[in-house]
């Protein structure tokens, strides 16, 4: 039990991933964008925070490095959570629940697929668990391979670009910042929080 905590601890610890080095952190991006089990993993706060680390020199790659890096994990993320929707989406919709897998995430991201149509792809970027499902959606609605294509390149460059970016110079001109890094993932936590109960009392009603 207490190797299943610790596993789970580095798992979301958006710091200690960081500290782990770029290629862990395209892999944690690559997982949160695509892969139904890892809807859990942190996504807009440890893309903020490796823009941070980067500006302060705690990583040693330059922004350009880790925008590219980054970027690439997302798309490619992204593109294999419509391909699973696609060909194997219907086995997931009947799949039962489980800790990794829950059917009202799925709900609740068609819902909001259906709202905001082609646009929701670029949109929940933005938005925890919806960014992991939303491919899985698209590829199960059958959505145009060169319109999802084009919908997650956009995307995932506006996502990756404004947080890493941000944080970056945020670090870069305001180094002492590094030393308030749990302030920062409560607040985006809190932002979470904020997301999840809204959509579930949407839902509800």
């Amino acid at each position: 039990m207490d190797e299943i905590n610790i596993l789970w601890h580095q798992l979301t610890d958006s710091e200690t991933i960081i500290r782990s080095g770029l290629l862990v952190i395209t892999l944690i991006v690559f997982a949160e964008n695509g892969l139904f089990f890892a809807f859990f993993l942190p996504g807009d706060y440890l893309l903020f925070l490796t823009g941070v680390f980067g500006g302060t020199g705690v990583l040693k790659e330059p922004l350009s490095g880790l925008l590219a890096s980054i970027f690439l994990a997302a798309v490619v993320g992204s593109l294999v959570g419509y391909l699973s929707g696609r060909f194997f989406g219907k086995s997931l919709e009947s799949r039962p629940d489980s800790l990794f897998f829950k059917k009202k995430h799925l709900d609740s991201t068609r819902e909001f697929f259906d709202k905001y149509g082609f646009m929701a792809l670029v949109i929940s970027r933005f938005l925890p668990v919806v960014r992991t499902f939303t491919p899985i959606l698209a590829g199960i609605s059958r959505m145009p391979w060169y319109s999802y294509l084009l919908l997650n390149v956009v995307g995932g460059g506006l996502w990756v670009g404004i947080l890493v970016t941000s944080g970056y110079y945020l670090g870069q001109h305001f180094p002492w910042i590094i030393n308030y890094v749990h302030y920062i993932i409560l607040f985006f936590l809190g932002i979470t929080t904020f997301t999840v109960i809204k959509g579930y009392l949407k839902m509800r009603q």
